[in-house]
């Protein structure tokens, strides 16, 4: 029997860091049995509820990011993160762990400052091709930094640096031979071809609006849409159709099956998460990649550019999104050859064994 070895993942606050982590930790259940895992995240985060739902243990910490404007919450920041220190301090001598793993959030920067300074060997996933704040700061400690993109030197030591790619979903695999279940799943005519549009779990308003402000081209258009509005956004994407009859646009809150929506796609609209960049390339898709301007050093421009500059994505800007975003995509959709070149593109940019590499880095490191 293989000796019993144990990890705390810890980070989270968003998808784009909590499901990377959970398939790392099932890559490392896989390579070996004998592994107890314990996740670390913030209190309150869509971690707490995530997490547990995959199997895993978790515990929280009362650690909170800044927020960008004057806010009475940054008054109590400091309060939190010596709380949160103190909570990791006593988890670590808790639980005992072989090796610590940061996936990025506020919540692993407590977690790993302390579990270093205790002489715990630690790894960081950094899944942007711009550092976030949290994984520069514990670099200087951290025993390797795991990168998605080339070119991350500017940020960590390259000597500490391993390309493995994002970890992305299973099911996400062998997807060409779900296209059948796919157009029947979301009654689709398979003669016509097939937008996706997504804006990530909680939704995007500008694409959304974008799609509202194009109705009379969807309506004349011989395509059809699947369109993930978000579940804060379904109610009033709801009353500014009802005066619609669209057979063509399947309206839905939330995509349980973005296995299928990939399937049924010839081309997918998205924000520019490193999450959603991965799965991209590894389904290879062309797509219009709308970044997010809410998130912090713009990220999400630097995550998109990194497919633009290889002619693996398109790009359209936020905020020229509303008059570029629909017209944009119904003529590329015409485009067979553009098509083709962006689809063999992100192809060659897909790393579809990120979560084994990874959790062979932490297994090596023990």
């Amino acid at each position: 029997m293989k000796k019993k070895i144990k990890i705390i993942v810890s980070g989270g606050g968003t998808g784009g860091h909590i499901y990377p982590a959970i398939s790392i930790a099932n890559a490392l259940k896989q390579k070996h049995s004998n592994c107890e895992i314990l996740f670390v995240g913030a209190e309150g985060k869509m971690e707490m509820e995530k997490v547990p739902a995959a199997g895993y243990d978790i515990v929280g910490l009362p650690i909170r990011g800044l927020q960008r404007s004057f806010s009475k919450e940054n008054l109590k920041f400091f309060s939190r993160l010596l709380k949160s220190i103190w909570k990791a301090k006593a988890i670590v001598k808790g639980f005992k762990p072989d090796a610590v793993v940061g996936v990025g959030g506020y919540a692993s920067g407590p977690l790993l400052r302390v579990a270093t300074k205790l002489g715990v060997p630690a790894l960081i996933q950094e899944q942007n091709s711009y550092a976030g704040i949290t994984n520069k700061l514990l670099a200087k400690k951290a025993k390797k930094i795991c990168v998605a993109y080339e070119g991350m030197d500017r940020f960590f030591p390259k000597n500490k640096i391993i390309l493995t790619g994002n970890p992305v979903r299973k099911d996400l695999m062998e997807i060409e031979s779900k296209k059948d279940e796919a157009i029947q799943y979301f009654e689709l005519d398979p003669n016509k071809k097939t937008i996706l549009i997504v804006g990530g779990s909680l939704g995007a308003r500008t694409i959304n609006n974008s799609l509202l402000k194009s109705l009379d081209a969807v309506s004349q258009s011989n395509v059809q849409f699947i369109w993930q509005t978000g579940k804060f956004y379904i109610d009033k994407v709801n009353e500014e159709m009802k005066n619609w009859d669209l057979p063509n646009l399947k309206v839905h809150a939330f995509l349980s099956r973005m296995d299928l929506a990939y399937a049924a796609a010839d081309i997918v609209i998205s924000r520019a998460g490193a999450g959603t960049i991965s799965e991209l390339c590894l389904v290879s898709k062309p797509s219009i990649l709308v970044p997010s301007p809410n998130v912090s050093e713009d990220h999400q421009t630097k995550n998109a550019l990194a497919l633009v500059n290889k002619e693996a994505a398109m790009l359209v800007k936020d905020i020229e999104a509303e008059q570029k975003l629909i017209p944009e995509a119904l003529s590329l959709i015409k485009n067979e050859e553009k098509l083709n070149r962006l689809s063999v593109n992100c192809k060659q940019l897909a790393k579809p064994n990120a979560a084994d590499d990874i959790a062979e880095q932490i297994l090596a490191m023990i």
